[in-house]
């Protein structure tokens, strides 16, 4: 692991501070720091989204640091300028944004497409020069819309930027949500039911248009996630792990067995990332959380 230059001191006094609370985690901390870059301890690729760090103002230098102790693979939704930072610290981008859809206005907005196409050739860029497998696009809200004329539409953009993404080796990839939970803020997304999204991608017929199979949403829209994921491997690149009901840890505060399902990732022969996605809950130390949940997810 990089040495920490004069100048990140301070930082790392507060990243001790932070892990203190946990000898166990501090100790893991503290070993890792004659580990190599890159160093694995696991079948599964894992990475994070950035809410599993809560509140806590941690610097990217800092975040880095502890994934890579832990033995994380990589981080989701970096910034380009941040990738250098992640190759010091042994971890790659897992996936990045780029194409300009948002959760309200995303595929399936036709008058939109231009628009996309553009940006979606960029983001395609930006992932290829940063070594990064998935650029992620969102199919956005209903609004009136049936969902099949919203299938139609986001097969119609998809297959556009379908070339382009194949001739650089991305992905571009739709997250599946729900419409159930209303804290979710996701009440109108066209994507709510996990058949819808792989229907698009057999569509396409282009082998990187895929999915980004959330665990989470998929236990709320439609349940039996691993014999699904398993029946559709083909169509998933990326995966987000969270607990159901409250979208917190992944530990025995969820319904769903993640180390059950971490071992039956790892024995489909799953070759993308799996990433953290769970908002820490109050009152616990998101390192700590983070600590345990890399360990729920871990099978050797």
């Amino acid at each position: 692991m990089q040495v920490i230059s004069n100048r990140n001191r301070l930082q790392r006094r507060k990243l001790l501070a932070a892990l203190a609370v946990s000898p166990a985690l501090m100790a893991r901390f503290r070993s890792a720091q004659a580990l190599e870059p890159g160093i694995r301890q696991g079948k599964l690729r894992l990475s994070v989204m950035p809410q599993v760090w809560g509140n806590l103002e941690l610097s990217i230098e800092e975040r880095c640091e502890v994934l890579a102790a832990l033995g994380f693979a990589g981080m989701d939704l970096p910034q380009p300028d941040q990738i250098p930072i992640l190759e010091d610290y042994g971890l790659a981008p897992a996936m990045m944004v780029g194409t300009g859809t948002t959760f309200e206005n995303g595929l399936i907005r036709r008058e939109l497409h231009d628009q996309i196409e553009e940006a979606t050739h960029a983001g395609i860029d930006t992932c290829a020069a940063a070594g990064c497998p998935n650029l992620i696009a969102l199919p956005g809200e209903r609004r009136g819309m049936s969902r099949e004329e919203g299938a139609d539409h986001a097969v119609e953009i998809l297959s556009r930027v379908a070339p382009y993404a194949e001739e650089n080796g991305v992905n571009v990839c739709m997250e599946i949500t729900n419409s159930k939970v209303a804290a979710d803020n996701r009440t109108d997304q066209v994507f709510d039911d996990i058949e819808w999204g792989f229907d698009v991608c057999r569509r396409t017929g282009s082998p990187n248009i895929k999915i980004v199979y959330d665990f989470y949403h998929v236990q709320i829209a439609n349940g039996d996630v691993v014999r699904t994921m398993r029946d559709n491997l083909e169509l998933i690149c990326h995966a987000h792990v969270a607990g159901v009901p409250s979208r917190a840890e992944i530990d025995d505060t969820s319904e769903m067995n993640y180390r059950y399902i971490a071992r039956e990732i790892a024995d489909m022969d799953y070759d993308g990332f799996v990433a953290l996605e769970y908002r820490p809950s109050a009152g616990r130390n998101p390192l700590v959380s983070l600590a345990v949940c890399y360990d729920i997810m871990t099978v050797i």
